[in-house]
């Protein structure tokens, strides 16, 4: 039996999600949740896959925060190249 619990979350027993489970992953692909049941009881969840969309870091995130020295692309001392190659 299918109920709904809360305004996007639908109760459904496992019998029915094994009845017509290609439905129930359309259903929830377009944002409804499910919860699934076993002899009334709470067992799984199904609910859409969050995708987080792409990440632009704003141009002068860090402005003024730091400053890049004037030698920052000069040639590492060779003590520094010796300390990388023993480790």
């Amino acid at each position: 039996m299918t109920t709904t619990i809360e305004s996007h979350t639908t109760r459904v027993s496992l019998d029915e999600i094994k009845q017509d489970l290609s439905t129930y992953l359309q259903r929830a692909q377009a944002g409804e949740i499910f919860v699934v049941t076993t002899a009334g009881k709470p067992l799984a969840e199904i609910r859409p896959v969050a995708t987080p969309g792409p990440y632009f870091r704003p141009f002068g995130l860090a402005a003024g925060q730091f400053t890049v020295p004037d030698d920052f692309d000069a040639p590492l001392p060779e003590q520094i190249f010796r300390e990388f190659e023993e480790s």
